[in-house]
């Protein structure tokens, strides 16, 4: 359960956070109206969003990754190349790093993972702002592991969200800049596959529990988040309809308001190793899962080989301000784009852009689409981008 000392730790860190990355040409404009005053109206300008699911470096994955680079090092760029132009046409793009770094020639795959940290590299030159870093792989190599990746992450200018070196790091909030607005990234997982957090590291990975992840993001709109992103490490692997748990925790998070607004813009779901739904759940958008943007060959639970493991999803929200100050920013457009991951190329492919290069992917698009649409969200506006 979240502490009051917690939560005032937070509101303070989030002010200092947002006051000392500001200058007063940046403000966004949700604290910056034409009056100053409650109530004026505010200048009409958003920001897209963009977000992609599980990054999974397998050992085929890593020795691709040397093989780009010339057999010296690691290259994981050229993965990234097929999707790059709608990662770095985002206003705000954010990926979800499943795994931890190792030290160089010190890498594992499965089941506990240590991947080259030249990923964070490729993940900022494709255009990332921030990754997601909470989840069930998160201590396999314990606080080492959490360290090395949050300094790979920080060397690359990449922002990350879910875990943290100190107890400070684990109360400030990631505060990102999108066009006119600051967007607080909050992120937790289900657990860490048995691993318990480090001795006298409590604080180490952000474990999902609701009254906690209400009290931070009341905490970060508080301090001054016009838009508040919840990172969520759940569901149940190889399950293409999210589980209860799942259905149970977006209905209580986006139910909650304070003072008439939800206290949770927009919830990320990764984890189930497959494409999941998107739903509009109490009016806030939900995607369940959007599946491994990057993965080696997968096997699901009959230990058959199953290439949905290498499909996903790439969410893209557009935001409007308010009309008024204190009220909700708007999306008003939602759309996906199905990809996959080619385990012979060792490439991320959008879907859409190699259909119109001839490619004979309709039959793995629509079976995205099925999914991603099942509970009814094209019905809200939710539409497949080209």
């Amino acid at each position: 359960m979240i502490t009051r000392s917690r939560l005032a730790a937070i509101a303070v860190a989030a002010v200092l956070v947002v006051g000392a990355g500001c200058r007063a040409d940046q403000e966004p404009s949700a604290r910056s109206s034409s009056s100053g005053q409650p109530g004026a109206p505010l200048t009409p300008h958003g920001f897209t969003l963009v977000a992609s699911g599980d990054v999974l470096a397998h050992t085929s994955v890593t020795e691709r990754a040397n093989a780009d680079a010339g057999g010296t090092g690691y290259d994981f760029l050229p993965m990234f190349e097929g999707v790059k132009p709608l990662v770095s046409g985002a206003d705000l793009a954010i990926c979800h790093m499943e795994t931890v770094y190792g030290s160089d020639g010190d890498h594992t795959g499965n089941p506990a993972f240590k991947i080259p940290p030249q990923v964070a590299d490729g993940l900022a030159a494709t255009g990332y702002d921030a990754c997601s870093t909470a989840s069930n792989h998160s201590l396999d190599d314990g606080a080492a592991g959490v360290r090395r990746t949050l300094d790979a992450l920080d060397l690359a200018g990449v922002r990350h969200a879910g875990s943290a070196r100190t107890a400070q790091e684990a109360y400030v909030p990631t505060l990102l800049r999108a066009g006119n607005a600051v967007v607080a990234h909050l992120a937790y997982t289900y657990g860490t596959d048995g691993f318990p957090m480090p001795q006298g590291q409590p604080w180490s990975v952000n474990l999902i529990d609701r009254d906690r992840i209400l009290a931070d993001a009341r905490a970060v709109r508080k301090a001054g988040a016009d838009v508040v992103v919840v990172s969520l490490h759940w569901g149940t692997e190889w399950q293409e309809q999210p589980n209860t748990q799942q259905t149970t925790l977006s209905r209580e998070l986006t139910a909650s308001r304070t003072n008439g607004r939800p206290d949770i813009d927009l919830i990320l779901g990764t984890h189930a190793r497959v494409p999941q739904p998107y739903e509009k759940v109490n009016g806030t958008w939900v995607v369940y899962g959007m599946g491994d943007q990057i993965a080696g060959e997968m096997f699901n639970r009959q230990g058959l080989q199953d290439s949905r493991g290498n499909e996903s999803t790439l969410a893209r929200f557009t935001f409007a301000p308010p009309a008024r100050k204190g009220d909700r920013w708007q999306v008003t457009k939602a759309e996906f784009v199905p990809q996959l991951f080619d385990i012979d190329a060792g490439r991320v492919v959008d879907i859409n852009a190699a259909l119109a290069q001839g490619a004979d992917l309709a039959g793995v698009r629509d079976r995205i689409r099925d999914v991603v649409l099942s509970r009814g969200a094209a019905h809200d506006g939710l539409m497949m981008a080209q």
